[in-house]
C-alpha cells in the first residue's frame, strides 16, 4: 500500500513534466540534456521527464509601437516620429537559440533603424513619400531580424512633430503658394479674355455693320429697365445716309 502511494505520488511529480499541450499557433523547441534536439507541435507534447524541456513560441503576428524618436533629418530640422511594426516568429529554432528575447530585440532594431532613416531623409520627403519611408524601414528591420527567424512584415510611421517655428514656416510656405497659384489662375484668364477680344475685334473690323448690331444689341439690354431714361449717340452710318440722299437730290 505504501509502495502503491508512493508510485501515484511520483507520477503526480512526473506527469506535468512529461506531457506538455502546444496551441496551434505555438511550436515548442525541444532540449534534450541542453542540446536542441527539434521542434515539435502542436498537439500533445510527451517529454523524457529531468532530461528533455521545452520553450513554446508564439507564432503569431506581434504589433509592437516604437516609441517616439528625436532626430535631425538630413536637411537639418529637428522631428519627433513614432511608428508601429508588425513581425511574427516564422522559425522557432532560431527566434530561441540565436537571441535571448526576439521581441526585445525587435524592439531595440528598429528603434535604432527609425533614427537611422530620418537622418537620411529631407523633411519633404518624410511628410510627402511616407510611403518610401515605412518601405525601407520594413526593408532594413527585416535584413536585420531574419537571423533571428523574424519576419517583419509592415512597419508605418505615425505620428510626425514639428517644432511650432517650422510649423509656422510651412503655413506661411502654404498661404504664399496658394496666392502665387491664384494669381496664375488670374493672369490666364485675363489672356484668354484678351485673346478672345482681338478675335472678335478682327470679325467686327471685317464687317462694319456687326458693329452697329452689337451697339443696338447692348442698347437693348441696358434698356430692360424703362424708368430709366437713356440718350446715346445716332450712329455716324445712319447720318451718313441721310447726307448722301440730300446730296444726290441737290444735284
Amino acid at each position: 500500500m505504501t509502495s502503491l502511494i508512493i508510485l501515484i505520488v511520483l507520477l503526480l511529480i512526473i506527469l506535468p513534466s512529461m506531457l506538455k499541450v502546444v496551441r496551434e499557433y505555438e511550436r515548442g523547441v525541444v532540449f534534450r540534456l541542453g542540446r536542441y534536439v527539434g521542434v515539435r507541435g502542436p498537439g500533445l507534447i510527451i517529454l523524457l521527464p529531468f532530461i528533455e524541456s521545452m520553450v513554446k513560441v508564439d507564432l503569431r503576428t506581434i504589433t509592437m509601437e516604437v516609441p517616439t524618436q528625436e532626430a535631425i533629418t538630413r536637411d537639418n530640422v529637428t522631428v519627433k516620429v513614432n511608428a508601429v511594426a508588425y513581425f511574427r516568429v516564422i522559425d522557432p529554432a532560431s527566434a530561441v537559440l540565436k537571441v535571448v528575447d526576439h521581441v526585445r530585440a525587435t524592439s531595440q532594431l528598429a528603434q535604432t533603424t527609425l533614427r537611422s532613416v530620418l537622418g537620411q531623409s529631407e523633411l519633404d520627403e518624410l511628410l510627402a513619400h511616407r510611403d518610401q519611408i515605412n518601405h525601407r524601414l520594413q526593408q532594413i528591420i527585416d535584413e536585420g531580424t531574419a537571423p533571428w527567424g523574424v519576419k517583419v512584415s509592415l512597419v508605418e510611421v505615425r505620428d510626425v512633430e514639428l517644432p511650432p517655428g517650422m510649423q509656422r514656416a510651412m503655413a506661411a510656405q502654404a498661404e504664399a503658394e496658394r496666392e502665387r497659384r491664384a494669381k496664375i489662375i488670374h493672369a490666364d484668364g485675363e489672356y484668354q479674355a484678351a485673346a478672345k477680344l482681338a478675335e472678335a475685334a478682327k470679325v467686327i473690323s471685317s464687317q462694319p455693320a456687326s458693329l452697329q448690331l452689337r451697339f443696338l444689341q447692348t442698347l437693348r439690354e441696358i434698356a430692360s429697365d424703362k424708368s430709366n431714361i437713356m440718350v446715346f449717340p445716332v450712329p455716324i452710318d445712319m447720318v451718313k445716309i441721310f447726307l448722301e440722299g440730300w446730296q444726290s437730290r441737290g444735284e
